[in-house]
């Protein structure tokens, strides 16, 4: 009866060993391309949660003119001012009324609402950069200053601009309560995220967006 001889032996193991060092490899590959993938879909839901958000309410915007509607403000005085907020001249804000307020049996307010969209100091001070919050206010017939319903939509941001188009050039200022008479023509969001803790990269590219406003509402 024929065996194996141990040199034989000796060279199935060795191959052996060789093809599983090589599925290890695979796997391991296959198991951090894998992390890679599920970190960086996770960091990209709030992002694109934070736009799809700013997109519809600036595609719902209503322009001044009427009782349930108001002006349309970018880095201008008094934003955010009905909902006792502070938004300075200059700053990156934007505060518009839309129409996308839900309507709903407990709620007794129609589907105008104002917006405000500003960056505020993070409530986790070990958090690098600033928060994008939305901060809504649906009374547009109260008398007296409302408490907004704010909400966070973005953290870690370093930057945020808006930029108004009249026709010809990008404005990073419109108010139509002082000049301004109609809503601009498309409205470039512009956000840059902070860099990650021990990132020493170079900042990547903001995530800009264009968002047209159909709406004309007044003439000269």
């Amino acid at each position: 009866m024929k065996a194996f001889t141990l040199i034989e032996m000796l060279l199935a193991v060795a191959i052996c060993a060789i093809v599983l060092v090589a599925i290890n490899g695979v796997f391991a590959t296959a198991v951090r391309l894998r992390d890679k993938t599920s970190e960086a879909v996770e960091e990209a839901l709030p992002v694109n949660r934070a736009m799809e958000m700013m997109v519809r309410d600036l595609k719902g915007t209503v322009g001044p003119g009427g009782l349930l509607a108001g002006d349309f403000k970018c880095g201008a005085q008094a934003m955010g001012a009905t909902m006792g907020l502070s938004g300075e001249a200059g700053s990156a804000g934007l505060d518009f009324f839309t129409s996308t307020g839900a309507l709903s049996d407990k709620a007794p307010w129609g589907d105008i609402q104002e917006v405000f969209y500003e960056l505020k100091a993070p409530t986790d001070h070990n958090q690098t950069g600033m928060e994008l919050v939305r901060c809504v206010n649906r009374n547009l017939l109260a008398t007296t200053t409302q408490t907004p319903e704010i909400q966070s939509l973005l953290g870690k941001v370093q930057t945020l601009q808006f930029d108004c188009y009249d026709g010809t050039q990008w404005r990073n200022t419109w108010d139509t309560s002082a000049g301004d008479t109609n809503l601009p023509v498309a409205v470039r969001i512009r956000i840059q995220l902070a860099a990650k803790q021990g990132d020493s990269s170079p900042n990547q590219q903001p995530l800009e967006m264009l968002v047209p406003l159909i709406s004309q509402t007044r003439t000269n």
